[in-house]
C-alpha cells in the first residue's frame, strides 16, 4: 500500500524575521530532497482548505483561536511570544497545517494509504490550549489525534514525540486522558523545561504520559535504547488503533538548537520501529507530522531517511551509546514500571 506525502508551497507563506530558525527554507530543502527518483512512488497531496474554527477548537479554546486571527498584522511580522511571530498569512498557513494533519489521519484511518508524512510548518507541539509557544500556533498532533477520535471512533491513540524539545502542549492536552498515550524523548535540561520523569499523567490519565529526558550528547544507540526498553513494550501493551509521530529533526548532530548527536541512521531506526509497531498493532495506521529541525541540510537528510525507511522498511545498524543516557533510560524504566511491564 502507498505512502502519502503532504506538502504545499502555502507553508512557505508564514513569514518570520530574518535569521529566525523556523524559516521557510526548512521546507524548501525537504522538497528538494524528496524530488529524487527514489520517492517517485509517493502519493503526493497539497494542503487542504484551512481548518475551521470548530476543528481548531479540538485543541484550543475558541477565544484563543479568535485572538490569533485578530492579532494578525496588516504587513510585516509581529512578535506575540518570546520566539513566536505572526505575519498577515500566518493564521491561514497554520490552520492549513492543522488541516493537513487531519487529512493524513483521514487517509490512514480509512485505509486509502498505508501511512503518511506531513511536511508542514509552523510546527505545533508547544502550542497549548490558550497560548502560543516555541514557534507554534496550533497543535497539529493534538488536532490529528482528536480527528482520529471524533471522525473515526479511535479509542486509543499513541503519540511518539522525538523532537529535541519536550512537547509540552501535547502533554497538557492529554494529561488527564487515557485515550491517548503520549511518549516523549527529549533533551534535558532544555526548553521548555517540562517533561521530567515523574510527569506521568493525572487522574484517569495517570500512567499514559511517558517521558524520557536524555542528557545532551545522546546518540543513535541511545535513542534506539529508548525505543527498545521503554516505548516499544509500553506501546505494545497499550495496543493503539493508530500511531502519530511528532517528528522533530532537531536531534540531528548538526542542528543549532539542540545538543544531541543523532544521525540519519538513528532517524531511520526510530522510523522503522514505528512502522513495525503500527503494522503489528494497528493495521499499519501511522502518520508523521513535522515539528522542529533547523539546519536545512540536516533536516532534509533526516526526513529523507525517514521516508526511505517507510518505503523500504529497512534501516542501517546504529552504534554508540553513552553512560549518562543509559542511566536516564534506566530511570525512565523504573518510573514506568509502576504502570507497565517494562
Amino acid at each position: 500500500m502507498s505512502t502519502l506525502l503532504i506538502q504545499d508551497p502555502v507553508f512557505l507563506d508564514h513569514a518570520v524575521p530574518v535569521g529566525h530558525p523556523e524559516r521557510p527554507d526548512r521546507l524548501r530543502a525537504i522538497e528538494k530532497a524528496l524530488s529524487a527518483p527514489a520517492f517517485a512512488d509517493l502519493v503526493r497531496a497539497g494542503a487542504p482548505a484551512a481548518a475551521t474554527p470548530d476543528r481548531l477548537a479540538m485543541a484550543h479554546a475558541a477565544s484563543y483561536v479568535g485572538e490569533i486571527r485578530a492579532a494578525l498584522p496588516d504587513q510585516g511580522t509581529i512578535q506575540i511570544e518570546a520566539d513566536t511571530y505572526l505575519c498577515p498569512q500566518s493564521f491561514d498557513v497554520a490552520a492549513r497545517a492543522a488541516a493537513a494533519s487531519c487529512l493524513a489521519v483521514d487517509e490512514v484511518m480509512s485505509g486509502r494509504v498505508a501511512n503518511a508524512f506531513c511536511a508542514i510548518r509552523p510546527p505545533g507541539h508547544h502550542a497549548e490550549s490558550d497560548h502560543p509557544m516555541g514557534f507554534c500556533l496550533f497543535n497539529n498532533a493534538v488536532i490529528a489525534a482528536r480527528q482520529a477520535q471524533r471522525s473515526h471512533g479511535a479509542e486509543r491513540i499513541a503519540i511518539v514525540d522525538w523532537d529535541v524539545h519536550h512537547g509540552n502542549g501535547t502533554q497538557a492536552a492529554f494529561y488527564t486522558e487515557p485515550r491517548v498515550l503520549f511518549c516523549s524523548v527529549h533533551e534535558w535540561p532544555h526548553y521548555p523545561g517540562s517533561g521530567f520523569f515523574p510527569e506521568c499523567g493525572e487522574g484517569a490519565g495517570e500512567g499514559f504520559t511517558v517521558n524520557v529526558p536524555l542528557p545532551a550528547g545522546a546518540d543513535d544507540a541511545d535513542y534506539a535504547s529508548v525505543f527498545d526498553v521503554v516505548f516499544d513494550p509500553i506501546v505494545r501493551q497499550y495496543k493503539p488503533q493508530a500511531i502519530l509521530v511528532s517528528a522533530g529533526q532537531d536531534i540531528h548532530l548538526d542542528d543549532p538548537l539542540g545538543d544531541m548527536r543523532v544521525t540519519e541512521a538513528g532517524f531511520a531506526r526510530m522510523a522503522l520501529r514505528c512502522v513495525r509497531l503500527a503494522q503489528e498493532l494497528c493495521g499499519g495506521r501511522l502518520a508523521f507530522v513535522l515539528e522542529g529541525g533547523y539546519d536545512r541540510a540536516a533536516t532534509a537528510r533526516s526526513v529523507e531517511a525517514v521516508l526511505r525507511t517507510i518505503l523500504d522498511e529497512t534501516a542501517p545498524p546504529v552504534s554508540g551509546g553513552t553512560v549518562k543516557a543509559a542511566a536516564a533510560v534506566a530511570r525512565a524504566r523504573e518510573v514506568q514500571a509502576v504502570y507497565w511491564e517494562v
